[in-house]
């Protein structure tokens, strides 16, 4: 009988005892007894066997059996499992138990004498002992292979031990502790080396530079008795007394000049975060006109002879803007300052460098893949009055502000691949912008202001229509209108600019482009009739009496533009060229702010230029043009002008 301890643990548990235990005691017994010969000499009597080891007390077996147990059942392994997963059934196994022998002879191995001796009592069947084998095997193979494991992982004198991390869990670790690091360089105010602040990389900077020769040319037959006055400079001076004996300030029609001109901007594009945006940039200029930043060198601000000196900048721009650009094709603005042109047009209303006071919305929604609606309006001031008007008189004038409003409603059309077409309807309107006649009065000396004097432009080019502003009563302190006539000159006409604008652009020839430009304008508050009662200029000659006739000019004014090649410079060799056409009726815009290149600048003039621009690198590139222009209303005059520009970006 088997103690009963021992009886309660399962097969698996039993054999790995049985074969522990027999083990053991193989051990001790090759130890203590000597060798036995394998056979009997021939003829010899048998040697009678050597009786079996007692069995050991069951208390020792039952504690070896559960040490056995124990460990087995803590130390699982991979042996195991693949047993589990793959060993055939015990059934299918050969037999490691060999069949009973012949008493007296021992077996090799205690723990099958054993289970020998329990087949034998009927204790357990011959396939049960044969299991029990076969798992006991199992189990100390796989004991055998974690103590291999165990001493292969187990660290030696002078290991290291590195645990792996995968690449992905390095670069989050990475990231975040550089965050952290980068986000206490700014909270205390310190940056790596070489390393620039924060608000550095908020802000970009911008600019250019343009050197420009410019020829202007006089052909035989321009009238120069007088006929060209300079309103400009009568405006921005002392009035100018009609009833005198000297020319007024004229314009040059018959003397060619060769002028050198130089434009630098630099600016600035400021991130203020949450769709908050500034800028700011400064020019040169040689005075504060609206239209152009260039500066003539050698002349200092206006004065003959500039000997080398410094020449002014200006603040050319400055504005606060909010932009929100919800997708590539939706897109809001909101701008307050001065800035750049909010309206897409041409030079035949607004100059190119023209820049705007005031407050502008914009804005494009994109309706289907070839459809996208644009928009923009604006509220402008023209002109403000002085708080003092008028400074020498103790009872102030009215104020006589002057506003430009605008709006335009667009569409970008995309009919086919590789062509885009952008037209777009646009209403300017000025408020206050033409010329008054004042309350009259005798004015003593030329100091003496009229309530209107400030209905006169405060800059102008050339080509508007004037008349004369202050309303002089004839006494005998002016001979009675022959002396003392001191006149400043307004616009003769209102201005309510109803423009069309278009483009279309071809890209079959990519990289290189041809686009067709195009843009008409009428005034719609022209009155001919009007303005001929008190028009000062453009009037036209009586063929009969052969002295000055009817007020001769118009209020509409059209433009054609077609250019080739590459919208832009990327590289050196990258060109464009381009010709134009345009008619400019004398009032069809305010002269004071469209192109000022034709014609040396403003209105009343038909011509042409044609020109083109090649790179000389990505960021240099050189120019030339040349420009033709006719008068249309008024005497004769006729000008052409060459230039030649080299300019750089950056």
């Amino acid at each position: 009988m088997i103690p009963k301890p021992l009886s309660r643990l399962g097969s698996t548990s039993l054999a790995a005892a049985l074969l522990g235990l027999g083990q053991a005691t193989v051990g001790l017994a090759q130890e203590a007894a000597p060798a036995a010969p394998k056979t009997a000499p021939a003829g010899s009597p048998a040697t009678p066997a050597a009786p079996p080891p007692a069995p050991a007390p069951a208390k020792p077996v039952v504690d070896d059996t559960k040490a056995i147990v124990s460990d087995a059942a803590a130390k699982p392994s991979a042996a195991a499992a693949a047993l589990a997963d793959g060993a055939p059934p015990v059934n299918d196994l050969p037999a490691l138990l060999p069949p009973p022998q012949e008493e007296g002879l021992p077996t090799t191995s205690v723990t099958i004498n054993l289970l020998q001796i329990l087949v034998k009592k009927g204790i357990l069947t011959h396939g049960e002992a044969q299991g029990m084998i076969e798992q006991a095997q199992v189990e100390a193979a796989q004991a055998q292979a974690a103590m291999e494991e165990a001493k292969f992982m187990a660290p030696q004198d002078g290991d290291v031990r590195v645990t792996y991390v995968p690449d992905v869990v390095k670069n989050e670790i990475k990231d975040a502790i550089k965050a952290d690091v980068m986000a206490q360089a700014r909270a205390d105010g310190w940056t790596a080396p070489n390393e620039a602040p924060e608000w550095t990389q908020r802000v970009k900077l911008f600019g250019d530079v343009r050197f420009r020769f410019e020829n202007s040319i006089f052909p035989d037959g321009n009238d120069n008795t007088g006929a060209f006055p300079n309103f400009n400079a009568i405006n921005t001076g002392a009035p100018f007394d009609v009833a005198g004996t000297v020319f007024s300030p004229q314009h040059n029609v018959d003397e060619d000049r060769n002028r050198f001109k130089l434009r630098a901007r630099l600016g600035a594009d400021i991130d203020l975060d949450e769709h908050w945006f500034a800028g700011i940039r400064i020019a040169t200029g040689q005075d504060n006109s609206p239209i152009t930043q260039n500066q003539g060198l050698g002349v200092a601000n206006g004065a003959q002879g500039g000997n080398f000196s410094k020449y002014s900048l200006w603040l050319d721009r400055g504005f606060i803007r909010y932009q929100n650009s919800f997708t590539a094709e939706d897109d809001f603005s909101l701008t307050f300052g001065r800035f750049d042109n909010p309206f897409f047009s041409t030079s035949l209303i607004w100059a190119d460098e023209m820049g705007f006071d005031g407050i502008a919305i914009a804005g494009k929604k994109k309706v289907t893949d070839h459809f996208t609606l644009f928009s923009s309006a604006g509220v402008f001031p023209v002109f403000n009055t002085d708080f003092n008007f008028s400074s020498n008189q103790p009872s102030k004038f009215d104020s006589t502000d002057k506003y430009l409003y605008g709006g335009q409603l667009g569409v970008v059309f995309r009919p086919v691949d590789k062509i885009e077409a952008k037209f777009a309807a646009a209403i300017y309107k000025f408020d206050g912008v033409e010329g008054e006649l004042s309350d009259p009065y005798i004015p003593l000396t030329a100091q003496d202001a009229g309530n209107t004097d400030n209905t006169r432009p405060s800059f102008a080019q050339r080509g508007n229509t004037y008349r004369a502003l202050r309303d002089i009563v004839p006494s005998a302190i002016n001979g009675f209108g022959t002396t003392n006539q001191y006149q400043y000159f307004g616009l003769a006409s209102p201005f309510e600019e109803l423009a069309f604008t278009g483009k279309i652009d071809f890209n079959h020839w990519e990289p290189y482009q041809l686009s067709l430009i195009g843009e008409y304008v009428e005034n719609l508050s022209f009155d001919k009739d009007a303005i001929n009662q008190f028009a000062v200029n453009n009037r036209g000659t009586d063929p009969v009496l052969g002295q000055v006739g009817d007020y001769a000019g118009d209020g509409t004014g059209w433009l054609v533009k077609l250019q080739f090649g590459k919208p832009t410079f990327e590289k050196a060799g990258d060109w464009s060229a381009w010709i134009d056409y345009r008619r400019v009726g004398s009032d069809s815009v305010v002269d004071a702010f469209n192109d000022d290149d034709l014609g040396d600048g403003g209105t009343n003039m038909e011509g042409y230029t044609v020109g083109g621009h090649v790179a000389l690198s990505k960021r240099v590139r050189l120019g030339a043009r040349w420009l033709s222009a006719t008068q249309l209303a008024g005497p004769p005059l006729k000008s052409d002008i060459f230039m030649i520009d080299i300019s750089a970006k950056f």
